[in-house]
């Protein structure tokens, strides 16, 4: 039986409340490729903007400690986050949530753990200014490199004169985002035609994902995520034994302790997991879903023991390993 992915919440909730089988549906009816990436209207794609924006990324000048830069926190080579279980800001201060990847964001609905962030633009200025993070003040910010001409230069270039502005480095910023892209795993290569680009394990896993471990129902899409938000039981960890996530920003009592679903192409190069980084492994994850879940207030529906075999967690890891693309090569920026 074949469906059609936009329709998938539908299928999401049947599943979930028992009229639908998840094992019904075979792994290719989920199968989709990553798409081209889209650039807003309002902030077209250019080589130059993106070469800017990656000199922005990794400017540790972007902060008011000149000592955090973006790739501080979402470091090219510990998975686009920073191996830690909840990220340091201004001050070596731990904050409450683990770095997200930036792999593929330029994909997502929204941006943040909680979505309070509509666009990778609006993420892009958000920790600049926060006083908890990058803790930098805006006009302080353009002061500083408007005193480099290789900066002003490149802005002349790319946006025009007299456009140095908080909100073309965010649109510089962002450009550069979305060009890092997971794509090209064994599973697309699979799908392709080549069925030994996945090993015998992993085609099991795969049929687990789709089916008997219901992942399928929020990790969907060409990039692995419904762009939701769930509450999925994660126990509390790090400075925040209360964080309510999603709720912070709906209002929503639905929304208590749901926080938004991961893409999981490239996920092996990202850990620690969860919003907290409480769970250290992949292998803890999946342990993690097989009981269950660890907090069971608000708990979401879909979430519920899994009671895979030991044989069935290693094939379902071996999926995972599987959704790895292509090496991400970037190269560190000449700053002005």
């Amino acid at each position: 039986m074949k469906f059609i992915a936009k329709n998938f919440w539908v299928v999401a909730v049947l599943c979930a409340v028992g009229f639908l089988p998840v094992e019904g549906f075979a792994e290719d009816s989920f199968y989709e490729p990553v798409p081209a990436m889209k650039h807003p209207s309002d902030n077209k794609w250019s080589k130059g903007k993106e070469e800017l924006g990656k000199m922005l990324y990794f400017d540790p000048r972007l902060s008011g400690s000149n000592w955090i830069s973006c790739a501080t926190c979402h470091n090219p080579g510990l998975g686009w986050s920073d191996g830690l279980p909840r990220t340091i800001g201004d001050g070596q201060q731990e904050l409450g949530r683990h770095a997200p990847t930036i792999i593929n964001s330029g994909y997502f609905a929204l941006q943040m753990w909680d979505g309070r962030k509509k666009s990778l633009e609006d993420q892009a200025k958000g920790p600049i200014a926060a006083s908890v993070e990058m803790n930098q003040d805006y006009d302080e910010l353009v002061r500083e490199l408007k005193a480099l001409p290789g900066y002003v230069s490149r802005f002349d270039k790319v946006f025009g004169k007299n456009t140095l502005t908080i909100d073309n480095i965010a649109k510089a910023i962002a450009t550069f985002e979305r060009s890092v892209i997971s794509k090209n795993a064994p599973y697309d290569k699979y799908w392709a035609g080549n069925k030994s680009a996945m090993s015998a394990s992993a085609v099991n896993g795969m049929n687990l994902f789709f089916g008997k471990a219901k992942c399928v129902i929020c990790h969907n899409g060409p990039v692995f995520t419904d762009s939701g938000f769930h509450n999925i039981g994660v126990k509390p960890a790090g400075p925040l034994k209360v964080d309510l996530g999603r709720y912070n920003e709906s209002k929503d009592d639905f929304d208590k302790g749901a926080f938004k679903t991961p893409g999981l192409r490239d996920i092996t190069k990202s850990a620690p997991y969860m919003h907290n980084g409480s769970e250290a492994t992949l292998q803890d994850v999946i342990e993690f879903y097989d009981r269950g879940g660890d907090t069971k207030g608000n708990l979401s529906p879909f979430i519920t023991p899994l009671e895979l075999s030991k044989q069935e967690k290693k094939d379902l890891l071996e999926f995972l390993k599987a959704l790895d693309g292509d090496p991400i090569r970037v190269t560190l920026p000449i700053l002005p």
